[in-house]
């Protein structure tokens, strides 16, 4: 049983004995495909971008340094060297990057290429397209002209290889990628300990960064039941393997989750958002995982499967300390499922961090207020990057502040000022403690302020052209 997939418009069946748990990008360049580069191997500077294509035309940019081959397994994937035509002519995309001298020492260049060569497809906000992708030569001004000048994507019909292969690897390190749910607790039960791998965004680091090998993977990608998006009147169900990119699309399209869609639009890149999961969110139970304080804040319950059945349980039960969850052994994340806010409510989910796109939150904050009139009957605050876990508010004290009163500057700045006193984030590279302690502060009356004055509110993201800023009220 081997990993096959297409690559470039070839199939490529691997040995049986290849490590399924090496990088795609370790993989690329070993098979003398050197075009995608290693930056970072993190996953932030996109020199590593390859694109995969669905049989519909829809094109997906991922980072092959978080990828592992097994995750390659019944894809169809392009590098660099698969855009020129047969002749040898180069794609339309480098050659608009070519015209607009959009390119110096070129190191970053092939990632960008195949960032553009995914735009021309997805289409969507330049600006969003490139967040994954750092070049300090030329800076992006040229690259976006390029962007301008892209021409609409051709059609194409990609190979997909059709494989009912669902477990390989040596015996010493296994890879499953099994279909269904009850296959995938039967795994769980019959290799303790095995990794479960999502889209791999975070745990993908200890493949790139710390060479870890584990014996066993069983990859989620391919399970029903753990796909899927389903919206209701009380609220959206999210399967946990359901990459970010879809839950983006959904919500993007919903009145009740703007805020939440704003957010998605700044977590990772659209290569990470290719791959990355709520699941994955919650199964990594980072301090800093972007999603977390939105899903406390609205309540959000989390599905757990495993040999016994399912159980439930709300996110704030699910968190238990740092990288520390209240799944079992041999459990799985199924399913999320996200409440609507009611009717009047206000809702926001905020993010700090050095760069507005594809970074490290400082401290992330996530409101929820219901009202009746102008009295609020219900608070949730969240936070993140405060602490050694994302985590509601004590109600005691920042909550309290603002139950059962009206929005005004005077309650916000109490609230703040309650939350500022309750939170124990520390000093790192990303801020101080005494900054997170301001910026939380700081967030409830800005949200105050955006209630309160919205025809004020206005902030300055990116300049697409010299003669159009873009501005994006909140």
């Amino acid at each position: 049983m081997s990993i096959t997939f297409t690559l470039n418009g070839a199939l490529r069946r691997l040995p049986a004995e290849t490590p399924p748990a090496m990088t795609l990008l370790d993989w690329l360049r070993a098979a003398g495909l050197p075009g995608t580069k290693e930056g970072c191997a993190e996953g932030d500077c996109g020199a590593c971008t390859v694109v995969i294509e669905a049989p519909d035309g829809a094109r997906a940019p991922v980072n092959a340094c978080l990828m592992t081959l097994g995750q390659a397994h019944g894809l169809a994937l392009r590098s660099v060297e698969g855009l020129s035509a047969p002749d040898g002519a180069p794609h339309p995309v480098q050659a608009a990057m070519l015209a607009a001298e959009a390119t110096q020492c070129g190191f970053c260049t092939p990632g960008i290429v195949m960032s553009l060569y995914a735009h021309a497809r997805m289409g969507g906000d330049a600006h969003e397209a490139l967040a994954g992708n750092l070049c300090r030569c030329t800076g992006y001004r040229p690259i976006l002209d390029a962007m301008a000048a892209l021409p609409v994507a051709e059609d194409t019909a990609p190979l997909c290889p059709a494989t009912d292969v669902t477990g390989f690897g040596p015996p010493e390190h296994r890879f499953f990628l099994p279909r269904s749910l009850d296959e995938t607790v039967r795994l769980k039960r019959e290799y303790p300990g095995a990794w479960n791998l999502a889209g791999g965004t975070d745990l993908g680091l200890r493949f790139s960064e710390h060479r870890e090998n584990p014996g066993t993977i069983i990859c989620l990608r391919d399970v029903a039941e753990l796909r899927g998006i389903t919206a209701g009147p009380e609220g959206l169900s999210v399967g946990a393997a359901e990459p970010y990119a879809a839950l983006l699309d959904h919500v993007a399209h919903d009145a009740d989750f703007a805020a939440f869609a704003g957010l998605l639009r700044r977590l990772g890149s659209r290569q990470i958002r290719a791959l990355g999961t709520l699941g994955g969110n919650l199964g990594t139970a980072s301090p800093i995982g972007d999603a977390l304080p939105p899903l406390l804040s609205l309540g959000a319950r989390v599905t757990l499967a495993g040999p016994d059945g399912a159980r439930d349980l709300a996110v704030e039960d699910f968190l238990l300390g740092y990288r520390r969850n209240a799944l079992g052994a041999e459990e799985v994340i199924a399913r999320v499922f996200i409440p609507r806010p009611a009717p009047g409510a206000i809702f926001a989910a905020e993010k700090l961090s050095r760069r507005h796109d594809q970074d490290i939150s400082a401290i992330g904050l996530a409101v929820l207020l219901e009202r009746d009139g102008d009295v609020i009957t219900r608070v949730r605050i969240a936070h993140g990057g405060c602490g050694p876990m994302a985590a509601r508010a004590p109600e005691a004290e920042a909550e309290a502040a603002l139950q059962g009163a009206a929005f005004t500057e005077a309650q916000a700045r109490a609230a703040g000022e309650a939350l500022a006193r309750a939170i124990t984030p520390m000093d790192d590279l990303r801020g101080t403690a005494e900054y997170r302690r301001v910026a939380a502060r700081n967030l409830l009356l800005r949200l105050y302020w955006r209630v309160a004055q919205p025809e004020a509110a206005a902030e300055i993201m990116a300049l697409p052209t010299p003669h159009a800023p873009r501005f994006i009220a909140p």
